[in-house]
């Protein structure tokens, strides 16, 4: 099948595409309590006559075999929300008062439904198999690696796999690509000071955890300018500083939660062993006591190269040279889809959600993030090229 009869095929299920989008848009689940998606997507499956089963309570594994033999491909969708209060007011908003699609995990959900759906119906004229993970929990504890645990990169082994992801900073109707590392590994910190309180006209009879904390927050920047390479991307954010009482006493306590993120794995351990020092030395000096832990978050996410080439050249074929781009830089942000290419080659790539003239242009997590939904069946048909032009092995 050629790619254009197939991006037309697509579009043939644009209308499906946009119920299906908008039914789980309207009642989002957060974290692993994903029941309702989950359903919703056995169903598709049922209709497609994919066989599926469950892994991480409501992680959906659908497997649809073609010809015998063959080389296996997964596609992963991840189908939670997040806590955010929705301010659209689109006809399809949130239901559920404090929930909301704002990263676009409907869209995904649904395209990769979509692929299902074009897949299934050309099962006969291809061989090997496709996988399709629909994962709970990617915005919060890790849907992906307990999925990964339960066997699903195996019986049969997965060769490639793939991921796309919205961004609403490019337009519907394109693509963007990264190659090697394209998303940043992360680290959760707290940090809590231990001073002494007294009068606020008496500071010296005290031990100012507020004066502390104040002198660590500028301390941790340094480290970012001063310790690690320009040319190699760290960042360290104090989201929450919580300390004192009221206004005229001497904090005793204050406490500090942040996040790390980099790009490289021993700088990861390096920024890590510094934050360690900062929060142990700097309140040392100055009379105080500093306690820090670390919660660990998802690596560094890497692409492979030849599976990234393979979506371009699939992109540029389906949708046009100019509709391909190639992201300069890396991205910050985190995705626990790392942890799949950790086990098998593939490429995490970008999804074009905005539409300029329609006002879709407000950033992930956003309380007004909405969509093109013109970006549903590219979505459907990228991936489903993809998986065709893989398992042909060209």
């Amino acid at each position: 099948m050629s790619f254009k009869e197939l991006n037309s095929l697509a579009l043939e299920k644009k209308e499906y595409l946009i119920a299906l989008r908008r039914r789980i848009h309207e009642n989002p689940e957060l974290d692993f309590n994903c029941e309702n998606t989950a359903r919703l997507v056995e169903k598709e499956l049922d209709d497609l006559d994919i066989r599926h089963f469950r892994v991480a309570g409501t992680g959906v594994v659908g497997v649809l075999q073609g010809g015998n033999g063959g080389k296996t491909v997964a596609f992963r969708a991840d189908m939670d929300a997040l806590p955010v209060y929705e301010a659209t007011k689109a006809v399809y908003a949130s239901k559920v008062e404090g929930r909301m699609h704002a990263c676009g995990h409907d869209v995904h959900t649904a395209s990769l439904l979509g692929t299902a759906s074009l897949l299934a119906a050309m099962r006969e004229k291809f061989s090997g198999t496709v996988k399709f993970f629909f994962q709970p929990a990617e915005e919060t504890n890790g849907g992906a690696l307990p999925m990964i645990e339960e066997k699903i990169m195996e019986a049969p082994k997965v060769d490639a796999v793939f991921s796309l992801h919205c961004d609403p900073g490019l337009e519907a109707g394109t693509i963007g690509i990264g190659y090697g590392k394209f998303r940043a590994a992360s680290d959760m910190f707290h940090i809590v000071i231990h001073g002494s309180g007294s009068h606020g006209a008496e500071p010296h009879r005290g031990i100012d955890a507020v004066a502390v904390g104040s002198e660590m927050v500028g301390a941790l920047q340094h480290i970012v300018s001063r310790r690690t390479s320009p040319f190699d991307p760290v960042v360290v954010t104090v989201g929450s500083f919580h300390a004192g009482t009221a206004g005229n006493i001497i904090a005793d306590r204050a406490e500090m939660r942040g996040i790390i993120r980099t790009m490289d794995p021993d700088t990861r351990l390096f920024v890590r062993a510094l934050l360690r020092r900062v929060a142990q030395n700097i309140p040392d000096a100055l009379g105080a006591i500093g306690e820090i832990s670390f919660t660990e978050g998802y690596p560094s996410l890497v692409n492979d190269e030849d599976m990234t080439h393979l979506v371009a050249a699939c992109g540029r074929e389906l949708l046009g040279d100019d509709r391909v781009h190639v992201m300069k830089e890396p991205n910050m942000g985190v995705d626990d889809f790392a942890y799949f290419l950790q086990k098998a080659p593939g490429s995490y790539f970008l999804l074009g959600t905005g539409n300029t003239e329609k006002g879709l242009v407000h950033p992930l997590h956003s309380p007004f993030f909405d969509v093109d939904e013109a970006c549903l069946p590219v979505g459907s048909a990228l991936m489903a090229a993809v998986a065709l032009r893989f398992l042909e092995g060209r």
